[in-house]
């Protein structure tokens, strides 16, 4: 079984329902802006992110557009400060390379312990998309099936910020 299938038999036995999509892999925001289309949902920017010694780890969820630093990040969680974790310790966490890093990795047991980010702004989002761990694949849920279903079944309670907009003053 593969990890993307280890996913979507997670969200089946949660009985959340997905839309999916299989595409070229894509690696970037703008490679996922028609995926957005296709499934009529937002896919969210996913980055890995560790502490200088590498002992705590996080995964910081924002919107697609969204610019952040991570001093502010890392203030606003009271942590020292964070920066890009190498792509092994993602796959050793999420189970995910690079690119394809989402929140749906949080399944896994090594996961144990990674802290989730989450830019408030997606409270709001109707639907978003995530990969299912891997870059060929998206797929899309309801915004609250996210945060009041899978959340509570990975055992992970999100740290929300405010990450604004690199124009904003």
């Amino acid at each position: 079984m593969s990890v993307a299938d280890e996913v979507f038999a997670f969200l089946d036995g949660l009985g959340i329902a997905c839309q999916t999509a299989e595409h070229a892999p894509a690696y970037t925001m703008a490679d996922c802006a028609e995926v957005d289309r296709t499934l009529g949902a937002l896919t969210v920017k996913n980055i890995f992110l560790t502490t200088k010694n590498k002992k705590k780890c996080f995964l910081c969820i924002t919107r697609p557009d969204a610019r952040f630093h991570t001093a502010d990040i890392s203030k606003q969680i009271g942590s020292s400060r964070l920066s890009f974790a190498p792509e092994e310790m993602l796959f050793e966490r999420l189970r995910c390379h690079g690119g394809s890093a989402s929140p749906m990795g949080l399944i896994f047991p090594e996961a144990q312990g990674v802290g989730l980010i989450v830019d408030a702004a997606l409270r709001n989002e109707a639907a978003m998309a995530f990969h299912p761990c891997d870059n060929t694949r998206t797929l899309a849920m309801a915004g609250k099936d996210f945060f009041e279903r899978f959340l509570p079944a990975v055992d992970v309670a999100p740290v929300d910020v405010e990450i604004h907009d690199f124009l904003e003053t």
